[in-house]
Formats: structure tokens, C-alpha cells, sequence
């Protein structure tokens, strides 16, 4: 039963750490903590909703849920259970395993919808997108609305449309691709891969959902700090604003644009000058690797 509560503490521990996570702004002066941090409550999180209800059924091996269920398929295997495993004990060791089998699907599926989704629309670029010199390394779409964004994957592409040419004046735009080729470099849709898989394998929780949206924006944001290190804040946060301003903005499945989420939020930040909190963010980042330790101690230990 002791790794069993453990387990719920630990799930326990990730509702509260996202809560506090959610609530503070500390994570916006420093999004690469925050997201490694958002990570580690994910991890934690679903290693510990398998755990759980794998502990209650094999704890009358009384030793680390790893190790207990080694111990039960080795008996299995030779048709002698201990005394007190009975069809409840081993329906809750299958309950951890399908919450297992389904992270994984669900993942997988994620995956497999998000390549799917940019194969499609790199198949769709090749035929309508074209080169221009004035935007060296993107592509170019003849289309009026505002669009800015990067296609992911092995062979990254950065789009942008006619209107956006249009919109923005030559720092600006500068300062757009960076912060779109600055998604293809950290590679962040893998970043928001495991948190669409959550949400997905735990939509009832509204915590999940909300911490997807909370790690989505702080992708944009880091994005946001790498272009300003390169162009400042003022084109960036200009670019933002006619953004903002747009009537018609495109942000096509599968990709990672500039223009999609909390352009205000993300204007207002560019616009404080704020230095990351460097002991507020290794305290977080030692909390952080505290809570995903946990559960792989309880399976292992």
C-alpha cells in the first residue's frame, strides 16, 4: 500500500505543481524553464496514473511496482500466484497497463496525425508556393492574408504569404522568420507532442488542457526571445501588432505560426524588460527534477 500512496502523492504533487505553474509569470521572463519544467509534470504525471493502480494490485509483493510485476508475470508464467492475488488485484495491474498502452497510442497517433498533416501540406507548398529573393530561405504564398509560419519536421519549411510581405517592413519581417526557423531548430512540436497525447488520453482533466495551452504559449515565447536576441524587441513586437491587427490570419494544421496565440500577452512581454529569474529557476528546475524522479524510483527502487 506505501507505493501506492506514494504514487497518489505524486499525482497529487503534479496537480499542484501545474496549478502553481499556471498561475505564476516568472515562467514568462524564462519559457525554456518553464516548458523543461511543464515536461517534467507531464512525465511524472502519467508514469504515475499508470503507477497507481499497478501498486494496488501488486502490493502483496511489497517491493517496487517495477520489480512486482516482473515477479507476477514470472508467476504466471508458472501458474502459482501468492495468496491474496486474486481477478481484482490483477484487474488493476491490467487498469496501469491500459493507461499505459493508451499514453502510448495516443502519442503514436499524435505523431503519426501530426506527419501526416505536414506531409499533406508540403505536398500542397510544392505546388502553390514559390521562392523569392527578398525572403531568402522561406517560401512565399500568393494569398492576402497574414501568414507566418513553420512547417516541422526533418526538412523544416518557413512560410510566409504575400500579405505578410505587404504587412510587415524589411525588420520586421526579418525578425519573423528568426523567430519561425527558431521553431524548426528546437523542434517545437516535439515539445507540444506529449501534451496533445495527454489531452487526448486524459481529456476529462481540465488541468491537462489547460497546461497544453500554457506550454503552447510559452513555445511562442521562447521563439520570441530567440528572434529578439538577434533584431531587438521593436520589430518583433511591431510585427505582433499588425498581426494583431489583421482581419484574416492563416494557421494551417500541423504548423507553428507567429500569429496564433496571445499576440497581446506576447506584445506586452516584449515590451518590459525583464531578466529571467535564475534562482527562481533553478529552485524550479530542481522541483521539477525532483517530481519526475519519483515515479521511476517507485517502479524501480
Amino acid at each position: 500500500m506505501a507505493y501506492a500512496l506514494h504514487f497518489a502523492a505524486t499525482i497529487l504533487a503534479c496537480w499542484l505543481t501545474a496549478q502553481v505553474l499556471a498561475a505564476a509569470r516568472w515562467t514568462w521572463r524564462a519559457p525554456r524553464v518553464a516548458i523543461l519544467c511543464w515536461q517534467a509534470v507531464g512525465l511524472a504525471l502519467g508514469l504515475s496514473a499508470m503507477g497507481l493502480p499497478m501498486a494496488l494490485g501488486l502490493d502483496v509483493y511489497d517491493r517496487a511496482t517495477g520489480w512486482a510485476l516482473v515477479a507476477l508475470v514470472s508467476d504466471l508464467a508458472h501458474g502459482t500466484l501468492p495468496a491474496g492475488v486474486g481477478a481484482v488485484h490483477l484487474s488493476l495491474v491490467g487498469v496501469g497497463l491500459g493507461i499505459g498502452a493508451v499514453l502510448l497510442t495516443t502519442t503514436v497517433r499524435s505523431l503519426h496525425g501530426a506527419v501526416r498533416a505536414q506531409r499533406r501540406h508540403r505536398e500542397l507548398l510544392h505546388l502553390v508556393a514559390r521562392r523569392d529573393p527578398t525572403v531568402p530561405g522561406a517560401l512565399v504564398l500568393d494569398h492576402p492574408s497574414a501568414a507566418a509560419y513553420c512547417l516541422p519536421g526533418v526538412r523544416p519549411r518557413v512560410v510566409v504569404s504575400a500579405g505578410t510581405l505587404d504587412l510587415l517592413d524589411p525588420a520586421e519581417l526579418a525578425a519573423v522568420l528568426t523567430h519561425e526557423r527558431a521553431h524548426a531548430q528546437e523542434r517545437h512540436d516535439l515539445v507540444l507532442l506529449p501534451f496533445t497525447a495527454l489531452c487526448r488520453a486524459l481529456p476529462w482533466f481540465r488541468w491537462v488542457r489547460d497546461a497544453h495551452a500554457r506550454v503552447a504559449l510559452l513555445v511562442e515565447m521562447r521563439a520570441d526571445d530567440k528572434a529578439r536576441e538577434l533584431h531587438a524587441d521593436a520589430p518583433l513586437a511591431g510585427a505582433l501588432r499588425r498581426f494583431a491587427a489583421a482581419e484574416h490570419r492563416v494557421q494551417p494544421a500541423g504548423t507553428l505560426g507567429l500569429g496564433d496565440r496571445d499576440l497581446d500577452v506576447r506584445v506586452q512581454r516584449l515590451l518590459v524588460a525583464d531578466r529571467p529569474p535564475r534562482v527562481l529557476g533553478a529552485v524550479a528546475l530542481a522541483v521539477a527534477g525532483t517530481l519526475v524522479s519519483l515515479p521511476f524510483a517507485l517502479f524501480l527502487s
